[in-house]
């Protein structure tokens, strides 16, 4: 028998104009435990609702091809799920199971392959790298997909950032925020995105409030994806008058405050109930630079 657990942190992607592209781990994690005998047993899934402890579950996915790859069998295996990264929220709780997955393949395995051929086999499933990347390097990230496989590179951060996630009580699915999605955007929209992206960067390794709340804006999906979202627009304005950023976490249903402001938390929990009929709760996070890891040693 064979055992390890893989702790993967909570992701947020876009960033606002960043779209399918940036990417930043925080931390709220999820620890899944693998544990491969030949017990007869099969494949077994705790931890999490029953809907998700059969062989769709991405975690095991992800894992069986790692064992595809390596073309190894996958054998009884027994995953345990201890998730604190809420579900269909848009931090990123789908790509920390094919990441954990993945890598907990790999080791049990004997590491044969690299974090970039994890990156490539998990990409190839989720089919954007924006979560995946931060979720295995940690940091922050910006990534592409050249010829089929992605490229990822890390930014500096400023240390001074504090992070606000406004997660609701209610989810909002990936596959309904990108069916509300235009098919295609006109040239304005995509040079706005392009340069505002950049200013993104920069401003967050610079620790400019003032330069990333201009620079969050987008036009691609944030507009189209707060109808979705109960008074998204109050909370906006509500934010923008404490002047901190803000921009949706992944395709939401979340709402990402980035602020130098320490006080910001207990102003928005005083504030936040007059301007919304929903129960939202604040997490403050930071930066996670460590990515994905192993937190126990393999028990053979």
């Amino acid at each position: 028998m064979k055992e390890v657990t893989i702790r993967v942190p909570a992701t947020t992607a876009n960033l606002g104009p960043g779209f399918d592209a940036f990417g930043c781990a925080l931390s709220l994690y999820t620890d899944v435990t693998f544990i491969r005998d030949a017990s007869g047993s099969g494949l077994t899934i705790t931890g999490c609702d029953e809907c998700y402890q059969g062989p769709d579950n991405m975690a095991y996915e992800a894992f069986c091809a790692v064992c595809d790859s390596l073309s190894e069998p996958v054998g009884d295996l027994h995953i345990h799920i201890d998730a604190h990264i809420p579900i269909c929220r848009g931090l990123g709780s789908s790509a920390a199971l094919l990441v954990a997955g993945a890598m907990g393949a790999n080791i049990l395995l004997g590491g044969r392959l690299s974090t970039q051929g994890l990156l490539n086999i998990t990409n190839a499933m989720e089919g954007h790298p924006d979560n995946l990347a931060p979720a295995f390097f940690g940091g922050l990230t910006a990534s592409m997909v050249d010829g089929g496989l992605p490229v990822t590179v890390s930014f500096p951060l400023h240390p001074g950032w504090q992070f606000l996630a406004l997660v609701p009580d209610f989810d909002l699915p990936t596959s309904k925020a990108r069916a509300v999605l235009p098919a295609q955007v006109s040239r304005a929209d995509a040079i706005y995105n392009i340069s505002h992206g950049a200013m993104v960067l920069k401003a967050m390794e610079l620790g400019n409030e003032k330069l990333l709340r201009t620079a969050m804006k987008d036009r691609i999906h944030q507009d189209y994806r707060k109808s979705l979202i109960p008074d998204y627009e109050s909370i906006e304005a509500l934010i923008r008058t404490t002047g901190a950023a803000f921009c949706l976490s992944g395709a939401g249903p979340t709402l990402l405050c980035l602020t130098m402001d320490p006080s910001l938390r207990e102003k928005l929990e005083e504030k936040l109930p007059s301007v919304t009929k929903e129960n939202w709760t604040i997490y403050p996070l930071h930066v996670e630079f460590l990515g994905a890891h192993q937190v126990k040693p393999v028990k053979a």
